[in-house]
């Protein structure tokens, strides 16, 4: 009798593998994690030539990759597969970063370029969308407070695949990264004036109740964006990236 751990048949070892892995949901986030060496070990699509001809136009330096790793499947067994089906008809598992790993990261010092920490964050899209964001400025990593899950296959989903791209992780305020901590508050100092160094930790309340009391202590300094009279907030992801883009302007650099 054929043992089932040892099937080489994708969607057996998808099925073994679902619970406790990464999933990537779609091309680009697929392609994203390839580009930063994530360990994918089972790619489906509902359309093989259609992915690889996306990976000749968009993505040809993991067009190979991608040709090794791909398997057609029905789209019937795809559906089964995912939450939300893809419009590229592409899913895959990818094992996640050890958390020793993303530590030693995070507390690795001299840095180069800061930690963002989602204070208590609420909203698995806009997680999904800092992630990437801070992807995109080479920050150090990206770490939540409070209850969200910051892997969860939302914000996985929102970040499209670039939590591969950064240390990713959930801590207690206490376990915080070292560095100044530099929150954003309405009631801090103009960002405009002042140069966040490259160690910075950057951050950013809820957009509801704003930073906790937790945080707010162990703040070393209060940072405000400017903002129109009588506007209440901004998005979540929008400040983080007017934080990082002001860091980056004025001396910082991606990595």
């Amino acid at each position: 009798m054929t043992d089932p751990s040892r099937s080489t048949d994708p969607l057996s070892i998808w099925h073994r593998l679902a619970d406790t892995s990464v999933l990537l949901d779609g091309f680009h986030a697929l392609k994203h994690a390839l580009r930063f060496d994530a360990r994918v070990p089972v790619a489906v699509t509902t359309d093989r030539r259609a992915a690889l001809a996306l990976a000749d136009e968009l993505a040809p330096d993991v067009r190979d990759a991608l040709d090794v790793l791909l398997t057609e499947v029905p789209e019937a067994a795809y559906r089964t597969l995912v939450p939300r089906p893809h419009p590229t008809g592409v899913a895959a598992l990818a094992v996640r970063p050890s958390r020793e790993a993303n530590l030693e990261t995070l507390r690795r010092t001299p840095r180069i370029a800061p930690v963002v920490v989602l204070d208590n964050p609420r909203n698995l899209g806009n997680a999904g969308a800092v992630i990437r964001l801070a992807a995109g400025f080479g920050a150090t990593g990206v770490v939540t407070t409070g209850t969200l899950d910051p892997w969860h296959p939302t914000v996985v989903r929102g970040g499209a695949g670039l939590h591969f791209a950064t240390a990713v992780e959930r801590l207690a305020v206490a376990e915080l990264p070292p560095g100044p901590v530099f929150a954003l508050d309405p009631e801090g100092d103009d960002i405009r004036g002042l140069k966040l160094p490259d160690d910075a930790v950057l951050a950013f309340g809820s957009e509801r109740t704003g930073l906790s009391a937790d945080l707010r202590a162990r703040t070393d300094h209060l940072v405000s964006l400017p903002m129109r009279p009588q506007v209440s907030s901004y998005n979540l992801a929008t400040s983080v990236a007017m934080t990082l883009y002001h860091w980056s302007a004025t001396g910082g650099a991606p990595a």
